[in-house]
């Protein structure tokens, strides 16, 4: 199948840099300077995945990220922001509006390529059939269709939120440390980036309201998905 990876980045020597390196490795690539014109051509040609610098001319990429998780007709598109800023906050903002994944500048080809084939590959699991649903507390977690109910009303997740939730709820007799989340869920191993696990953990227990404190903190150890 012909994978489709839509570049926006308004530098043009990272722009192109990304475009070669993956067409080396046989992805079909669309890369544009501007969130407007990437947003247009997705009307046309849908995309296996997007890539989004934040600080973008004119519309940011995180708004183009919200707009695609509210308007777009394949809401559960793959997203990787990309940012020469290395705070969390931005992190959180990027993650909060509903990208999957982030990769700040400078980055090496090598972890962008792990970070994208490892988004791919969930992201082609998750659309397979499943075994139905999971259950927890107060919430409903559809395997199939990727939704989350907390007393029948729908909370929307990124997909990467929504993984760490399953994968908490199915092993919600143990405490699941960091490491293990970001090889289960993120598919590799990246020293020094457990950070990424605590703020996507931010991000859903704030999506999660009230339901928040399912998600215990095991000092120490990790995390463990509880009613108790």
């Amino acid at each position: 199948m012909n994978t489709r990876i839509f570049v926006t980045e308004d530098d043009d020597n990272i722009r192109e840099l990304i475009k070669i390196a993956l067409e080396g490795y046989g992805y079909t690539v669309y890369a544009y300077e501007s969130a407007e014109d990437a947003l247009v051509a997705m009307e046309q040609t849908e995309p296996d995945l997007a890539i989004f610098d934040i600080m973008l001319p004119g519309m940011e990429g995180t708004q183009a990220v919200k707009q695609i998780r509210t308007e777009y007709k394949n809401p559960n598109l793959p997203i990787i922001m990309l940012t020469a800023k290395d705070s969390e906050l931005d992190k959180i903002i990027g993650l909060d509006m509903g990208a999957d994944d982030y990769v700040t500048k400078p980055f090496s080809v090598l972890e962008l390529m792990a970070r994208i084939r490892s988004l791919l590959r969930r992201a082609n699991a998750s659309s397979k059939p499943d075994s139905g649903s999971l259950t927890m507390g107060a919430l409903t977690i559809n395997t199939n269709t990727g939704e989350v109910l907390a007393e029948g009303q729908r909370i929307t997740l990124t997909l990467k939120e929504f993984e760490l939730l399953k994968y908490l709820v199915e092993n919600n007799h143990r405490v699941v440390s960091r490491n293990e989340l970001l090889n289960k869920i993120w598919g590799y191993e990246y020293t020094g980036e457990t950070r990424t696990v605590d703020i996507h953990i931010r991000t859903l227990r704030q999506k999660l309201g009230k339901y928040c404190e399912y998600i215990k903190t095991v000092r120490g150890m990790g995390y463990r998905a509880t009613t108790d």
